[in-house]
């Protein structure tokens, strides 16, 4: 690739790709926006002469996001601990249930970030509270390897360490996603258990919850500690049919509505056609072996039924 100047139609088409890194390796929308706005300050920070001598612009760009994403990381695993309940990542919606700006035109303003996120299975809920398990070099070395194909040679800048070493780290976090990860059963039967789900829960039928959720299933929610939701897992199919069933009674105004979450088939519970609650679920033969409960609504500010 030749050199550029200013670098600005080139540097600015990078965008939707920088989102896309940084949304996986943090886990929120919001953060990972910060990063690439971060990461484009210190491009036009640069001198010009400075500028023109990088001959990849896209590359300058995705070493420094993922440097910024990786002390965002560092700094993230002291907040979470101060975190009320558990810290879930930030769902997302498909691109034409997304909040519109200006009115939801989608013509003025800017573009939302979220509609540059390519959805695939490494932005499902699965998969993301995986990738949380790892720790932040071995997540920057998996996603920037495995889910984007970047070479060890350019991961090594961002990580400060040989290709080798980034290698190690690859691997290592490659066996933290096949050890976590259950078979993968095809969307269309997801959709299927989730949508028998709905109609269980609508019915507050415990038994046949109970039916279609693994004995050793576990929910997992996400208030922020902003509203009311349990702060520890539940474990077991019988467990969280019960719990399921006394929601449904505590709140019977709730419409559940069928949603991809990440890509996935999920469900949506509205209050008052406000978005209140998103749950992601994760499926392995034919019944539900995790439940992900996002109720922070900072984290639902994507979620606008018109």
């Amino acid at each position: 690739m030749g050199t550029v100047g200013n670098g600005t139609e080139e540097t600015a088409g990078e965008r939707g790709q920088l989102i896309n890194v940084a949304y996986r390796l943090l886990g929120s929308l919001a953060e990972a926006e910060d990063a690439v706005q971060e990461a484009y300050a210190r491009w036009y920070g640069l001198p010009r002469s400075r500028r023109e001598e990088i001959v990849s612009p896209g590359a300058w760009l995705t070493t420094v996001t993922g440097r910024v994403c990786l002390d965002v990381l560092g700094s993230a695993r002291a907040r979470r601990e101060r975190y009320v309940g558990a810290w879930l990542p930030e769902p997302l919606p498909d691109r034409a249930e997304r909040d519109r700006p200006a009115g939801g035109t989608g013509t003025a303003g800017p573009a939302d970030p979220a509609d540059q996120i390519v959805l695939d299975e490494s932005v499902t809920m699965a998969f993301l509270v995986v990738l949380e398990s790892m720790t932040p070099a071995e997540r920057v070395a998996f996603v920037l390897h495995d889910v984007f194909r970047y070479p060890f040679a350019e991961i090594a800048g961002v990580l400060d360490r040989s290709p080798a070493a980034c290698k190690q780290l690859a691997s290592s976090a490659r066996r933290r996603v096949s050890t976590a990860r259950p078979p993968v059963t095809a969307t269309t039967g997801r959709a299927d258990v989730v949508r028998h789900v709905k109609e269980a829960w609508q019915s507050k039928d415990i038994a046949a919850l109970v039916g279609l959720l693994d004995p050793g299933a576990v929910m997992t929610a996400d208030g922020g500690g902003m509203v009311g939701t349990v702060l520890r897992p539940i474990e077991g199919g019988a467990r969280i049919a019960q719990y399921m069933a006394a929601i449904a009674d505590k709140a019977p105004d709730l419409e559940l509505l069928e949603r991809s979450v990440n890509g996935m088939p999920g469900l949506v519970a509205r209050r008052a056609g406000v978005v209140a609650t998103v749950a992601a679920f994760d499926v392995s033969d034919g019944r539900v072996t995790r439940i992900w409960v996002v109720r922070n609504p900072e984290k639902l500010r994507r979620w606008v039924e018109n």
